[in-house]
């Protein structure tokens, strides 16, 4: 059973209960090791429902983990993508969108998960859920996507960013090995980044997720497999397949996100035929982190509306 680290995730931010829904596993997928963990309902009543949860680009599934803890009637399943935590990377195949969607097939079909799963994707896992629910109707009865990447990458005010971002990844890539694997996992770039995306003023909060993105943010298993998911990171985004997701979809956005900007939040939702946009004010990219319980209020009232 997985422990909750004390140092970088300090326990008032998680409820006592956490630890005892908590089910450590894996799972072997075509040669790949895939690590995931249950958090199981607290006590199952006729809103209990199972929720997949695809975290974002570097990280893990510590990352949704407050969101977790705020659902104690829900059962969460929460994998490593390959190539990122505890999980190994795809075994001769590119890290992309569409080998991340087969991959959730292949998960749901392990776990014998059916389509009454309800699919949650965090930023980059937005990108993966929404274009697996656009390849597979039917395969699960609604979508949640927190921070969704609603536009390209490469447009707009968040262009000169990302254009950055990908210099940062092409350096690295052509660095040797062991200097591109220090550039990579610089803890100093890792801080420049989550300050920027932190918007809480609440100084334990704020430590909190400076702790959770310093170790948490580097677990990934290798360049090869990191730059393959950075170029699908930024390559692809939701607004791509919207039409197409006729399922109940929840948007949840944050007030101030400067990489899933809410202009491009509400663009999104005019798009799909059967959506809800909720806006979180006073938060970024970092709703995971920072407003859990909104989130949660968020995702608990749209199941409720949409009971299967």
């Amino acid at each position: 059973m997985e422990q909750v680290d004390t140092e970088t995730s300090p326990m008032p931010l998680f409820s006592a209960e956490l630890d005892a829904r908590t089910r450590a596993a894996s799972v072997d997928l075509g040669g790949t090791r895939v690590a995931y963990w249950s958090y199981e309902p607290v006590r199952v009543t006729p809103a209990t429902r199972t929720i997949l949860v695809v975290h974002g680009f570097r990280g893990d599934h510590h990352g949704l983990l407050r969101v977790a803890d705020q659902l104690p009637e829900m059962r969460l399943l929460m994998p490593d993508l390959p190539g990122f935590g505890s999980s190994a990377a795809f075994d001769g195949a590119e890290h992309s969108v569409a080998r991340y969607g087969r991959f959730i097939g292949e998960l749901m079909a392990a776990l014998d998960l059916g389509p009454e799963t309800v699919l949650l994707g965090h930023s980059f896992g937005s990108i993966i859920a929404s274009h697996f629910v656009a390849a597979n109707p039917g395969a699960v009865s609604e979508l949640i996507l927190i921070n969704p990447i609603a536009s390209p990458a490469l447009e707009g005010p968040k262009g000169l960013m990302t254009k950055l971002a990908v210099l940062y990844y092409q350096a690295a890539a052509r660095l040797p090995a062991r200097l591109g694997l220090a550039l990579l996992r610089s803890q100093v770039i890792v801080r420049v980044m989550s300050v920027a995306m932190a918007k809480t003023r609440d100084k334990e909060l704020r430590r909190f997720v400076h702790a959770q993105h310093s170790a948490y943010f580097s677990a990934f298993a290798d360049r090869d497999s990191l730059l393959e998911a950075f170029k699908a990171s930024v390559g692809s985004n939701v607004s791509e397949v919207a039409r197409e997701l006729t399922l109940p979809v929840l948007l949840v956005a944050g007030e101030k996100d400067e990489i899933a900007t809410l202009p491009d939040q509400h663009t999104l939702a005019a798009l799909l035929t059967n959506g809800v946009l909720e806006v979180i004010p006073g938060v970024g990219h970092l709703i995971h982190y920072e407003t859990p319980g909104p989130a949660a209020g968020f995702i608990r009232r749209f199941l409720k509306d949409h009971a299967a």
